[in-house]
């Protein structure tokens, strides 16, 4: 496993890229408030910024619009997505980023979808969208640092 990158920083100061352990990763996606889901749309990529939380299974629960990409999962079939949140200091530099990658479906219970959605509020529309929960399959993240001279 290659070790951490190194990359400087504004003003010069070195950075160090560290990958974040799976735990710690959905630790901060909790507390982020909101991310992107990238999608297949007509075979290219897609991404939307949506507000998210962590359901009680673990999966990343978001509410959406039904955009051709994600009809998939609100046919009963699972729809391959990523969900992407970061937090990152555009002066220090720092920060951390985190992607969790698996299939996502329509919650389909009707209490609990209205409870997320409830929970969740209104991104766009107040009375659209669908629930969905993304299974995190694959969940990478890194954090960057300031490299500490010594």
């Amino acid at each position: 496993m290659p070790g951490p990158e190194l990359s400087p920083g504004r003003g010069g100061t070195p950075r160090r890229t560290v990958p974040l352990e799976r735990a710690e990763a959905l630790r901060l996606l909790a507390a982020a408030p909101f991310g992107r889901i990238v999608f297949t749309a007509d075979a290219l990529p897609a991404v939307r910024p949506v507000n998210h939380l962590i359901g009680d299974g673990g999966e990343v629960i978001v509410r959406t619009q039904p955009f051709a990409g994600l009809a998939r999962a609100a046919f009963g079939r699972p729809a391959i997505v990523a969900y992407h949140a970061d937090e990152i200091d555009p002066v220090r530099r720092t920060g951390w980023s985190v992607l969790v990658t698996g299939p996502a479906r329509l919650v389909t219970a009707a209490e609990l979808a209205a409870e997320y959605a409830r929970r969740l509020g209104p991104w766009g529309d107040p009375h659209g969208g669908v629930v969905i929960g993304i299974e995190p399959t694959l969940v990478t993240g890194t954090r960057l640092i300031e490299e500490v001279p010594v």
